[in-house]
């Protein structure tokens, strides 16, 4: 039988998709160093995405958690999650450049990162340019239903996914949309078609089926499975550790983990999660809505948030069933980052407006005008490609031309005399003001 080895996600997705990154950094830092003797074979540590919040929000320097958090990781790896593109906005590539290299100079020498279409073809330039930086590559591999995800889709894709030599693949289910019928098909295709690059599995627990996922991975052969601690492991997150760990063993398995020193981390994020009212993450019902909206972990909350800042929490599930009809016009795109923002972001809009697309976001033209991968002006559609681009803005929009700036042009756009790189980042992602309001904070 297999030794079963972990990545832990609790500080990364387990925070994004179940608390909207309202971790905040003493909390984290609080606890580190009892993570760290779990025996983890590595741990997803920061995601992009947490430049903007902690400074707008929370009014804290993320750079102050990679510095003293990876600090207190003596035994783990630590994973980044994210590459040289793919923001929520159109940041300049220099920036995300600097960005690679500060984090590389705090140790981090793995990232897992995605293609928004599973083009592995234009993906390779951008594991290149991370391997260059000093930095190893998983790349994702999205799970997604809708009528051209067919069996014939993932085999090709997996060869070009294999073709490219990433450091592994991650056969991401990030909208928890896998069945166990369907994993006992679809896995062996990926296997098939990978050849000898390790895989991953990482499911959301949105469906409710992901754990039993996870026991098919196993029987598979998977050895590598992303999990959370409780609180933040199941709802919209990964499995706990506890469950697959116990189920992994029940099959024969070893699993390489202390689940005795988790312990004192499931009970310190208990306290946290009563203390700040945040969210308990619990094993969901089933709900076939999933199916249709297909809205991803991270997201949900998000959405949630966005609601409750404009008095409409009670329209969740109004928001999420425009979803399923965005996403169906913009034809069917999958549902990861960036494009779920998007696609979640312009039903949040309809749903608040109460008028469809009276209003657009700038992501939402830039996607119809394929800024976002041709495939999406490609395939939407056309009724509301018109309507999206008949605006003025839109004309403006194709007009733009992606700026291309050096990072010796960034850092003079963002930083200038006495500004450290790590600055320029913050300010690129937030906004000088946001920075300096977090800095006299």
């Amino acid at each position: 039988m297999s030794e079963i080895r972990f990545i832990d996600t609790t500080l990364r997705d387990g925070n994004q998709s179940l608390w909207a990154l309202n971790m905040r950094t003493g909390v984290m830092l609080a606890i580190a160093g009892q993570m760290d003797q779990a025996g983890f074979d590595s741990m997803e540590f920061f995601v992009t995405a947490m430049f903007k919040k902690y400074v707008r929000e929370h009014k804290e320097n993320p750079w102050d958690w990679l510095r003293l958090g990876s600090k207190r990781f003596k035994k783990t790896r630590l994973r980044w999650h994210g590459g040289l593109h793919g923001s929520f906005e159109k940041i300049p590539d220099s920036v995300y450049q600097i960005m690679i290299e500060r984090a590389v100079s705090y140790g981090f020498t793995l990232t897992r990162t995605s293609n928004s279409w599973n083009d592995f073809t234009a993906f390779n330039e951008e594991i290149q340019g991370l391997k260059k930086l000093g930095m190893e590559t998983i790349a994702n591999f999205i799970y997604s239903v809708s009528p051209r995800h067919t069996d014939e889709y993932y085999a090709q894709k997996a060869r070009e996914a294999a073709a490219i030599r990433p450091y592994g693949i991650c056969f991401k289910d990030v909208g928890g949309l896998l069945t166990p019928e369907r994993a006992r098909t679809l896995i062996p295709v990926i296997q098939k078609n990978i050849g000898d690059v390790p895989l991953e599995f990482h499911a959301h627990c949105n469906s409710g089926q992901a754990p039993l996922c996870y026991l098919e991975a196993i029987r598979f052969g998977l050895t590598t499975l992303h999990t959370a601690v409780p609180p933040l492991a199941n709802g919209s997150s990964q499995p706990s550790i506890f469950n697959v760990a116990r189920n992994a063993r029940a099959l024969g398995h070893t699993p390489l983990v202390d689940e005795k020193a988790l312990e004192p981390v499931e009970r310190h994020f208990t306290v946290v999660a009563k203390q700040e009212g945040l969210p308990i993450g619990k094993p969901p019902e089933y709900d076939h809505a999933n199916y249709l909206h297909q809205v991803p972990g991270g997201m949900i909350s998000n959405l949630v948030h966005q609601l409750r800042l404009v008095g409409m929490a009670d329209k969740l599930q109004a928001t999420l069933e425009e979803a399923a009809r965005v996403r169906a016009e913009w034809g069917y795109p999958i549902m990861v980052t960036p494009l779920s923002q998007y696609v979640g972001s312009q039903a949040a809009i309809n749903v608040i407006v109460g008028e469809r697309y009276r209003e657009a976001t700038d992501q939402t033209i830039q996607y119809a005008l394929g800024l976002w991968g041709k495939e999406g002006g490609e395939l939407m559609d056309p009724d509301v490609k018109d309507k999206i681009l008949s605006r003025p803005r839109a004309r403006e929009w194709a007009r733009w031309v992606p700026p291309n700036p050096s990072v010796q042009e960034v850092r003079r756009r963002y930083g200038g005399a006495g500004v450290s790189d790590e600055e320029v980042v913050l300010r690129a992602f937030a906004g000088e003001e946001s920075v300096k309001a977090m800095f006299a904070a």
